[in-house]
């Protein structure tokens, strides 16, 4: 790579499609909403605690129970199992893809 070229991180957009986990590739190329779930579940992946449901990481993201707000986080994170930053098991539980993930304070906005 000469001076002039530069390797590019794609920075998030609100909004902006989920890529494909690569291994190296940063987490911070997803939106806020999207780390901060990833967020989530690394945070119970330190703490021993086991796969989570949709309900149970909107409350861990403080956007509440009601139904639609549940049904936004798991459209969310079935975005990130589709493409291979979370697992999702056949119960409908979400849990940490295979490798952890450095995640940012993203703030809060789910």
């Amino acid at each position: 790579m000469t001076e002039t070229e530069q390797e590019t991180v794609p920075l998030p957009v609100p909004g902006s499609v989920v890529p494909p986990w690569l291994d190296g590739l940063p987490v911070t190329v997803l939106a806020p909403d999207y780390q901060r779930i990833l967020g989530v579940l690394e945070e119970r992946r330190s703490a021993g605690k086991g796969a989570v449901k949709a309900k149970e990481i909107a409350v861990e993201l403080g956007v509440g129970t009601t139904p639609a707000k549940v049904e936004g986080v798991r459209s969310k994170a079935r975005r990130l199992a589709e493409r291979g930053w979370l697992l999702l098991e056949a119960s409908g539980m979400f849990s940490p893809g295979p490798r952890p993930v450095a995640v940012p304070d993203a703030g809060s906005s789910a």
